[in-house]
């Protein structure tokens, strides 16, 4: 071998050296900048836990009106304005009715502005969340977690899960204290008890 093809095969390694460290240095900046980005930029340090909540809950879009979805949307919609503190009523109420945009969703969302724009007063918060959950809420699910409440043994579920599901069970189904104490002696494993 001469020595031009030896120089050749050592610039050649001297620049497959320097491609894997320019990859890796390349790799290193890539992950750095995933990791930069998917951190909130905070433009006020007396907003800085706004701006960090704002940016944790996406827009959870609108609502059309279907019953079977409405327990989610609305979960997400409280989620929504506690991250982006909406406080005031009206203002709750008029980023709720602007995510109200098909079918019954859309109708009721200008029935009730129309009714906002009639009053002079404020809606009360509670009332308008009463409003829309009987408006919207299924039916169906109060009906099966009282069933299935009646039914929900422990058996040999920790009791912890145990008593997770049933407070849920309870609350969906509307079951005052009282029975939902005796509902949870009747059905929960009386070595616990």
């Amino acid at each position: 071998m001469s020595q031009h093809q030896e120089h050749n095969i050592k610039v050649q390694s001297e620049q497959l050296e320097s491609l894997k460290i320019i990859e890796e240095a390349s790799e290193r900046t890539i992950e750095y900048m995933n990791k930069i980005s998917t951190v909130p930029v905070l433009v006020n340090q007396n907003n800085e836990q706004a701006e960090l909540l704002k940016n944790m809950v996406l827009d959870l879009g609108w609502f059309d009106g279907d019953r079977m979805k409405f327990e989610d949307w609305w979960r997400e919609m409280r989620l929504f304005l506690k991250s982006n503190q909406v406080m005031e009523t009206d203002n709750r109420i008029t980023v709720i009715l602007t995510h109200l945009r098909e079918g019954v969703a859309r109708i009721y969302a200008q029935k009730k502005l129309d009714e906002l724009d009639k009053e002079t007063g404020i809606q009360d918060w509670n009332e308008f969340i009463w409003e829309i959950k009987t408006t919207f809420s299924d039916k169906s699910k109060a009906a099966n977690a009282k069933w299935k409440i009646e039914t929900f043994k422990q058996g040999k579920k920790n009791i912890a899960d145990f008593m997770i599901e049933f407070k849920v069970l309870a609350m969906k189904a509307n079951t005052d204290k009282l029975y939902a104490i005796f509902l949870l002696k009747k059905n929960v494993t009386n070595l616990i008890l």
